[in-house]
């Protein structure tokens, strides 16, 4: 009997065409995500499954599907998924890091200079009607915040941390870094959190999403940045305190922010940070270009190939199954 996969959405990419050399695959194809209650239902009797960030695999999930033997994410991050219900049954989970580094440092650079130079707010202003004569230009007409010179801190000195940084040194500006685990990288000065914090014009988050990161820029550590500095989030939205946040760029305190990830994805329409001017947002699409998303989505059928071939998977989140 064939194995069975299903693919919760359906992937761009070359390699999803050879899948099915290696099984029976199920798409979903709509209309919309696919809910919990659906998940459960299609994953009734099978051997795997190819799942994006959006799909929730908790403990009670995988207790619920005693075949199932991989989960195959298309995502570096895995805070959706149950990392340790997975490995307690020796369920090897597949990841795609190192392809959308260079894609999501762009967005992170994208985001802080639309934020510093009020690029968004600006648009605005003109398609609404609002560039008239009376109003045509003035010393003070959107002015911003430099971003060339200034003072970079990086949270999260990983592989999109150290892109970030690359692009930072075209700009003259200064980068500091703090690691949850000190690494020392030429030109980047590694710092405690909180000097980071009051020491840094722009602040660039790029920390995967734990235990010991939810929350880590609590309202404490807000009121710690340095006064009109500016905050960009392209790792996961749980890491910062959303109300704290916008309580601190409604006030003027914080000059503005760009966000790209957000605690609850899609976000709520009453989020406040939705409400303000200062306030850059987009929608989880750090990776989005057309070529790397094709890449992750090669990357994640590839981990599930090789875990039907009885293969360890070339990019697993917990070896130690295969021990």
């Amino acid at each position: 009997m064939n194995k069975k996969v299903f693919v919760t959405h359906q992937l761009p990419g070359d390699r999803i065409h050879e899948l099915s050399r290696f099984c029976d695959v199920n798409v979903w194809m709509g209309p919309g995500l696919i809910s919990a209650a659906n998940l459960r239902e299609e994953l009734s009797g099978c051997d795997g499954l190819v799942c994006m960030l959006t799909d929730r695999i908790d403990r009670d999930l995988v207790a619920a599907l005693p075949e199932l033997t991989f989960v195959s994410s298309m995502s570096v991050g895995v805070d959706h998924v149950d990392v340790a219900a997975l490995s307690a049954r020796g369920m090897p989970l597949g990841h795609t890091p190192g392809v959308l580094v260079e894609t999501t440092a762009d967005t992170a650079f994208a985001l802080m200079l639309a934020a510093a130079r009020r690029v968004v707010e600006a648009d605005q202003f003109v398609r609404r009607g609002n560039w008239t004569p009376e109003n045509a230009w003035a010393p003070d007409f959107f002015t911003g915040k430099d971003v060339s010179g200034g003072t970079l801190g990086i949270v999260g000195l990983g592989e999109i941390g150290q892109a970030v940084a690359r692009r930072a040194a075209g700009f003259g500006m200064e980068v500091l870094a703090w690691n949850r685990t000190r690494r020392e990288v030429p030109g980047i000065e590694s710092v405690s959190l909180d000097e980071l914090l009051l020491r840094s014009d722009f602040v660039s988050l790029h920390v995967a999403l734990t235990d010991d990161t939810r929350g880590l820029l609590d309202a404490e550590r807000i009121a710690l940045m340095k006064p009109g500095a500016v905050l960009v989030n392209t790792a996961r939205g749980g890491i910062v305190d959303e109300e704290a946040l916008a309580s601190a760029l409604a006030s003027g305190r914080l000059s503005a922010a760009g966000i790209d990830v957000f605690e609850q994805e899609p976000v709520a329409a009453d989020n406040p940070l939705l409400s303000l001017p200062n306030v850059v947002v987009a929608p989880h699409i750090g990776s989005a270009t057309f070529i790397t998303r094709a890449k992750m989505a090669d990357l994640a059928v590839d981990n599930a190939i090789a875990a039907l071939k009885g293969q360890e998977m070339p990019h697993c989140v917990n070896p130690e199954v295969y021990s």
